[in-house]
């Protein structure tokens, strides 16, 4: 964990040394100490006492002239407040200036041991989220290219205790800024793949070694499987958030479902994008053998088929049926039931409705609960829903969100430290 931290409390030094520096002048001069140019203070009531001390703030003792008379105790008091007051004031002043001409450097001036997150969207909330439980005091610099919007600038600076800074990570200047050299981890979360791979690649070029502590999410799964020979790719830890919650959805639950019925299984994926692909591609990968049959349903299945085969390879050891139309057309169910070999009760389907039409998925796993009253639904929204997830409990199947999968399954390297 790290040392110093930005959401540790710290002493309020300036505060209590301005408190300081006026009691010590206030006990002064209440206890018989006077000043040359002002010899009646001694005998002034507490509140002029109190005026005067004050003043030592704003010019010092040159108007007052030096202490005089009164115990020693008091004397060595007013003088050190003589010298504090002014000088406090005047720190306090040049600080005030110097983050008014440079905030940002004045924010990241002594920073370290820290996560560094590029992007201000929502994945870099949910990561965020997600370190703050388990490493909740580290220090965080979130980066954005454009200053946030207020309710996100507020969520991340006080809900989360980030700081935030406005700069271009590509350029070699503003990432020094960053101390990057120092920093835990850099996350390239923004949705701009091109420039975060940009930014990974001056890091590599700054720091020696650097690689292994930088994290790229990658938007477009074509583009990262392309870029998945370069030195960047090689060298970091690339991502894609629908890899990451297709991997921990059927980990997590649909293994689970396999295991517990005797006979192969039938999965219909109702659309066929990247969460759809990946879905798949988990499949293969982690239940091959419990595969009988993958339904694809899609509004142009053929060409999004065309697509994934150019990035990924089908298994051959499972049956594949395509169909073409719009989940929320009932023709297109009517095919599936008579074309792929699902129990009455569906006991050996797993349905995942994946399309990026919400309300169609939640729709239609209510319609497919009905019909199938063991099958295993699975209905994804983008955010998480109270509504959705009510909605599922009442009726017995999942609802999920590409958030939650993602903030459920981001890796323990990413958000748990040491120094």
């Amino acid at each position: 964990m790290s040392g110093s931290s930005l959401q540790k409390s710290k002493f309020p030094w300036r505060p209590a040394g301005a408190l300081f520096f006026f009691a010590a002048a206030l006990i002064g001069f209440a206890s018989g100490v006077s000043v040359t140019e002002r010899p009646e203070v001694a005998g002034a009531s507490l509140l002029t006492q109190a005026y005067y001390s004050l003043s030592l703030f704003v010019v010092g003792g040159v108007d007052l002239g030096t202490p005089y008379g009164g115990p020693l105790f008091g004397r060595v008091l007013v003088w050190i407040s003589y010298f504090g007051a002014p000088i406090l004031a005047a720190s306090t002043l040049i600080g005030a200036l110097l983050r008014a001409l440079a905030p940002q450097s004045w924010k990241l001036r002594r920073i370290k041991n820290h996560v560094v997150i590029v992007g201000a969207g929502e994945l870099s909330l949910s990561y965020l989220r997600v370190l703050r439980r388990h490493s909740p005091n580290i220090p965080v610099v979130v980066v954005s290219r454009e200053t946030p919007e207020q309710s996100v600038l507020d969520e991340f600076e006080q809900g989360l205790g980030a700081v935030t800074v406005v700069g271009d990570i590509t350029h070699e200047f503003f990432l020094r800024q960053l101390h990057v050299e120092r920093a835990h981890k850099i996350l390239l979360l923004a949705d701009n793949s091109l420039r975060s791979y940009e930014a990974a690649s001056t890091l590599l070029a700054m720091v020696p070694g650097i690689g292994e502590r930088i994290v790229i999410h990658c938007v477009r799964l074509r583009f990262m499987r392309a870029m998945q020979n370069t030195l960047v790719s090689r060298s970091c830890e690339t991502f894609n958030t629908y890899h990451l919650a297709a991997k921990g959805l059927v980990r997590d639950r649909m293994l689970q479902q396999f295991r517990e019925t005797r006979d192969k299984d039938v999965v219909i994926i109702a659309g066929f994008g990247r969460f759809g692909q990946t879905i798949l591609e988990e499949l293969q990968r982690d239940a091959a053998d419990e595969l009988e049959t993958v339904a694809i349903l899609e509004r142009d299945a053929h060409r999004r088929i065309l697509v994934a085969e150019e990035q990924m390879s089908f298994d051959e050891g499972y049956r594949r049926e395509v169909f073409e139309g719009d989940i929320s057309h009932p023709e297109v169910w009517q095919r599936v039931q008579d074309e792929i070999d699902i129990k009455p009760d569906g006991e050996n389907a797993a349905f995942v409705l994946g399309t990026g039409l919400e309300e169609d998925n939640l729709r239609t796993a209510l319609w497919i609960r009905r019909k199938y009253p063991r099958a295993m639904v699975i209905a994804r929204s983008s955010r998480k829903s109270r509504f959705a997830s009510d909605v599922a409990a009442e009726n017995g199947f999942i609802s999920i969100s590409i958030n939650q999968l993602v903030e459920e399954n981001i890796p323990t390297s990413w958000i748990e430290f040491t120094n």
